[in-house]
C-alpha cells in the first residue's frame, strides 16, 4: 500500500480530473480533495497530507464539492429520485459524492397498447395455432397494423425498441403469405430476410423457424459460413425463405451465379435493423436493394425494421429508393433504473469502471458499450485491474474469439462485456441486467438498455458522460439529450461507391438505354477506362476488366492496411483512418492486448505488429496535416450571416508524427514525437466549408493578434465539430478539420473516401450546431486561454491541442450568432475560388 489515508489508514486513491487537478480519495472512510497537479504522486500525496493535517479536507460528505457545483447535494438527489425506490447498489452510485447526477428516473414502461386478437386476425391457421400453444391470444397494435399492411403488399418500415416484438411483426405476415401461394404457382424463393451480420442471421433464424415451421415453411441461411454441401442442397431444392447478408447479395449478383437465378423469383424483402446501414454501407446498400429490384422478376415489396429514429421514413425512402409506410411500436419488460453521471472528480472511463465493478460485485451481468475499438480495449484493461472478469467483443476480432465471449457470458461465467456498437444488435447473449453506456444518440441508447431486463427482472443503466464539450452541455441541460434523436444518412452521390456499384450493375445484367442517363458519368468514366462497352444502346461489362469488383468491399471503400503479426494477418483497417492507427511505433491494441508497429510499409499496404509488455503504460495518437481544395461546390445556403457551403475536396493528408500518452491522461497530454518518414495520402471526400468572422475584440487586447485569430479560428473548427456530435446522430468520430490560419477558412470533412454523408448531415442543421456550440464554449466554467477538454479539446485534434484560444472562439461564436456577415471568397489551395 503505497498511500495510507491519514484518518482510516486504507489505501488512497489518486486521479487526474479533466480540469488538470488532482483527486486524492479514500474507498474506506470516503475523506477526499482536489489538490494541485505537482510533478509526482507522492508531491500530490504530500500536499493531500498537508492540507488534511490544516483540517481542510472533507469528512467524505461532498461538502465542499457540493458547494463548487461539482456534485450534487444529498438533498438534490433524493429530490431526483422522489418516490421512486432504487436498491442500495444504485443508491451507493447516486450518492458516491465522487461524480455529477445529472439526471435519475426510474424508466417504468407502461404495457404496449394491444391489438387484434390472434383467432381474428385471418391468419393462416397453423400459425394461429403455433402462437395459441405458446400462450399468445392478442397482437399488440403496432404488430396489428403491421400484419395488415405487409400482407396488403404496402412497403413498410417497422421502428421499435429492442425486445418489443419487431420479428413477430413482419416474420408473421411474410410466412402466412408463403403458406398462402397458390400451390405450383411457380415455386422458388418467395422472401430474403437480410441481416448486417452472419452473427445476428444465425441467431435470429431460430426465431423465424419457430413462426414458419408449422406453416410447412422452409427457411435456410445462406452467408460465407455456409457449408458447401448445404448450399448445394439450397440451389436443388430452394427454400421459400432465405436468410443472408448483403455482402452475399452483392457477390452472388454481379458473379451470376445459381444463387442468383434462384432469387429473381423474390417477392418481399425483409431488411431487419436497417438504422445499421448508415454512412459507406448505407450507401453501397442503397445500389444493392436497387440493383436486386432489377434482377428480380418483378420489384420485391419491401419490409424493414428500425430502432426508434427521427428520421426512419425519409432515411428508408433513401436507402430503399421508395417510399415506406412508417409503423411505430413501443412496449418491452422490466423496469430500469436509469442514471446520468458526469464524472467531475474522476476520468470517465474510471467511472464507468467503478460502476462496472460495483454491479458484478452483486452479480449483475454487465455490458459495457464504448464508441471506439480503442476505448473498449482500454476500458477492458483497467477493469482487469479492479479484478473485473470482463472480455472484449468489437468488430475486427476473429469470429471465434467473438462467439466465444458471447457463449461465456450468456452462460454467467464471465460478469462483463466490454465491447462496441457490435452488440447494440439483437444477438442472444442471455441475462442482461445492468448497461453502462458512453454517449451516443438517445435513441442508440434506448437500443442497448433494450438489451437489460428482458425477462422482466429489474435494470439497471448508466449513460456515463464523457469529458468533452457535448458531455459537459449535457450535464448542464440533460433535458436536451433526449430531444437529439439521431439522424442517420446515407451518400448514393459518392463518386467511388456508384463508380464500383454501376460496374457491378452492368454484370449483373446489362443497363438498358433508359437507365443509362442516371448514371452517365459513372459509365462515360467506365467507358473511357475500358470497364463497360455500349453496344446497341445498351452497356456490357468487358470481362477481363470486372475482376476489381473481387477486392471491393460494401462496408468500406478505398484501399486497406492488413494488419499482421508473426506473419499471419490478424486484421485490417481502411485508409485514411489507418494511418492515425498504424504509422510505426503506433501503439495498437487487439483483443486486449497491446502491440507496438514496428514497420509500416505505404507501398505494400501493410503494418507489421510487435509484442510489448502487458505493463506498457502509453498509447498513441497520430499528429497530422491537412491541405484541403475545392473542387466543387454542392450547395450554397447562409446560416445567420455566414455563407456556408457544401463541397467536395480534396484532401492532401500527411502524418509527420505522433503523441505518446500515458493511459489516464488528458487528451491535451503527451511527449511529441516525429517520423523518420512522413506518411502521405491523398483523397476525394465532401464537406462544409465557411468563413467565420474575426475576433476583433480579442485580438485588439493581445501582444500577438495572429496568434489570436488563428488559434481561435482553430478552436471554432474544434467546437463545430464536437458541438454537432447527437445534434447530427453523433457523427463528430466521421468527421475531420481544418482551420486555415489567419483566413477565416474553416472546413469541416467526412473522413471517408468519397463521403459518408456525416458532412452533409452537419450542412443541414448547421444552425443548431453553431448555437450549441456558443453554448458549450460560454459555460465552461475553465478559466485557461486555450480552454480544456470539455469545451475546445478534441480527441481527433492532429495537432495536439495546440495553439487554440478560447475567448477568441467565444467572441467568433458570439458574432455568427449575431449576424454578422461573412462571404466565401478567398481560393482554398489555390485551386478554386469560393464565390
Amino acid at each position: 500500500m503505497k498511500f495510507a489515508c491519514p484518518k482510516c489508514k486504507t489505501g488512497m486513491d489518486i486521479q487526474k480530473t479533466a480540469n488538470r487537478m488532482m483527486y486524492v480519495s479514500c474507498s474506506g472512510c470516503g475523506i477526499g480533495d482536489v489538490v494541485g497537479e505537482s510533478g509526482s504522486m507522492d508531491e500530490t500525496f504530500l500536499e493531500f497530507l498537508a492540507r488534511f493535517d490544516q483540517g481542510l479536507i472533507t469528512d467524505g460528505t461532498g461538502q465542499k464539492f457540493e458547494e463548487s457545483g461539482m456534485v450534487r447535494s444529498r438533498k438534490e438527489i433524493e429530490a431526483m429520485i422522489g418516490k421512486a425506490n432504487p436498491d442500495d447498489t444504485v443508491r451507493e452510485i447516486l450518492f458516491a459524492s465522487r461524480y455529477y447526477v445529472a439526471k435519475y428516473t426510474d424508466m417504468e414502461h407502461p404495457e404496449p397498447e394491444m391489438g387484434m386478437s390472434v383467432e381474428d386476425s385471418g391468419l393462416d391457421t397453423q400459425i394461429c395455432s403455433h402462437l395459441a400453444a405458446k400462450g399468445i391470444s392478442r397482437f399488440y397494435k403496432f404488430q396489428e397494423e403491421a400484419i395488415t399492411e405487409i400482407v396488403s403488399g404496402r412497403s413498410v418500415v417497422i421502428e421499435a425498441p429492442t425486445a418489443s416484438g419487431k420479428t413477430e411483426a413482419f416474420a408473421i405476415p411474410v410466412v402466412h403469405m408463403a403458406a398462402n401461394l397458390p400451390r405450383g404457382g411457380g415455386g422458388g424463393v418467395f422472401a430474403v430476410f437480410v441481416y448486417p451480420t452472419k452473427a445476428l442471421a444465425r441467431d435470429q433464424i431460430q426465431k423465424i423457424r419457430d413462426i414458419a415451421h408449422p406453416s410447412g415453411i422452409r427457411t435456410e441461411v445462406f452467408d460465407g459460413d455456409t457449408p458447401q454441401e448445404a448450399r448445394q442442397k439450397i440451389i436443388k431444392s430452394p427454400p421459400e425463405i432465405i436468410v443472408t447478408n448483403f455482402d452475399v447479395l452483392h457477390y452472388h449478383m454481379w458473379k451470376r451465379t445459381r444463387l442468383a437465378s434462384l432469387l429473381t423469383s423474390t417477392r418481399v424483402m425483409v431488411v431487419d435493423e436497417a438504422h445499421v446501414y448508415s454512412g459507406i454501407f448505407g450507401s453501397n446498400v442503397h445500389y444493392i436493394v436497387k440493383r436486386f429490384k432489377r434482377v428480380c422478376r418483378k420489384a420485391p415489396q419491401i419490409v424493414a425494421s428500425s430502432a426508434t429514429l427521427e428520421n426512419s421514413g425519409e432515411f428508408c425512402k433513401q436507402l430503399f429508393g421508395e417510399e415506406m409506410h412508417v409503423i411505430r411500436g413501443t412496449g418491452r419488460r422490466g423496469a430500469i433504473d436509469f442514471a446520468m453521471l458526469f464524472p467531475s472528480l474522476m476520468p470517465q472511463k474510471s467511472l464507468m469502471v467503478d460502476i462496472t465493478k460495483k454491479m458484478t460485485r452483486k452479480n449483475h451481468k454487465t455490458m459495457v458499450f464504448n464508441n471506439s475499438h480503442l476505448n473498449a480495449e482500454l476500458l477492458a484493461i483497467q477493469a482487469r485491474r479492479h479484478k473485473i472478469g470482463i472480455m472484449v467483443h468489437r468488430a475486427g476480432l476473429m469470429a471465434g474469439y467473438r462467439t466465444a465471449v458471447e457463449g461465456r457470458f450468456r452462460d454467467g461465467s464471465l460478469q462483463a462485456i466490454s465491447c462496441t456498437p457490435t452488440l447494440e444488435l439483437g444477438i442472444d447473449i442471455g441475462d442482461v441486467d445492468c448497461v453502462v453506456s458512453s454517449v451516443v444518440p438517445v435513441n442508440r441508447l434506448i437500443q442497448r438498455i433494450g438489451r437489460s431486463a428482458r425477462k422482466g427482472q429489474q435494470g439497471y443503466a448508466f449513460l456515463v458522460l464523457g469529458n468533452d464539450p457535448i458531455s459537459q452541455y449535457y450535464r448542464n441541460h440533460p433535458g436536451d439529450y433526449f430531444d437529439d434523436v439521431e439522424r442517420i444518412y446515407v451518400d448514393p452521390a459518392n463518386p467511388i461507391i456508384e463508380d464500383s456499384q454501376v460496374l457491378a450493375m452492368a454484370c449483373d445484367m446489362p443497363i438498358s438505354p433508359d437507365e443509362i442517363e442516371e448514371h452517365k458519368e459513372a459509365i462515360d468514366r467506365h467507358v473511357m477506362r475500358g470497364n463497360l462497352k455500349v453496344s446497341g444502346g445498351r452497356v456490357f461489362p468487358v470481362p477481363a476488366r470486372v475482376r476489381q469488383l473481387g477486392q471491393y468491399s460494401i462496408r468500406g471503400i478505398g484501399e486497406s492496411v492488413n494488419i499482421l503479426l508473426d506473419g499471419r494477418k490478424v486484421g485490417e483497417r481502411a485508409l485514411p483512418i489507418a494511418l492515425g492507427e498504424l504509422h510505426k511505433d503506433a501503439v495498437y491494441l487487439l483483443a486486449g492486448t497491446k502491440y507496438m508497429v514496428g514497420e509500416f510499409n505505404a507501398a505494400d499496404r501493410r503494418a507489421i505488429l510487435e509484442r510489448i509488455p502487458a505493463d506498457h503504460p502509453y498509447h498513441t495518437r497520430a499528429l497530422t496535416e491537412d491541405w484541403p481544395t475545392v473542387k466543387a461546390v454542392l450547395e450554397k445556403k447562409n446560416a445567420y450571416g455566414v455563407e456556408v457551403a457544401f463541397c467536395r475536396l480534396h484532401i492532401k493528408k500527411t502524418v509527420h508524427g505522433y503523441v505518446r500518452i500515458r493511459f489516464g491522461e488528458d487528451v491535451g497530454q503527451g511527449e511529441r514525437f516525429s517520423l523518420d518518414e512522413p506518411i502521405k495520402y491523398d483523397f476525394v471526400t465532401k464537406g462544409v466549408v465557411f468563413h467565420a468572422p474575426k475576433p476583433a475584440e480579442a485580438a485588439a487586447v493581445a501582444e500577438n493578434p495572429e496568434y489570436v485569430e488563428a488559434s481561435g479560428y482553430h478552436a471554432t473548427e474544434h467546437v463545430v465539430i464536437e458541438g454537432s456530435n447527437m445534434i447530427t446522430g453523433g457523427v463528430s468520430q466521421d468527421l475531420g478539420g481544418i482551420a486555415l490560419g489567419t483566413s477565416g477558412l474553416i472546413i469541416v470533412y467526412d473522413g471517408a473516401v468519397g463521403g459518408s454523408g456525416a458532412s452533409k448531415a452537419l450542412y443541414d442543421r448547421f444552425e443548431k450546431v453553431l448555437r450549441r456550440g456558443l453554448a458549450i464554449v460560454d459555460e465552461c466554467p475553465c478559466k485557461a486561454e486555450s480552454g480544456c477538454p470539455r469545451c475546445t479539446f478534441s480527441y481527433r485534434c492532429g495537432n495536439n491541442n495546440e495553439y487554440l484560444h478560447k475567448n477568441s472562439s467565444l467572441e467568433i461564436l458570439q458574432r455568427i450568432i449575431g449576424g454578422e456577415e461573412t462571404r466565401l471568397i478567398e481560393p482554398i489551395g489555390g485551386e478554386r475560388p469560393l464565390v
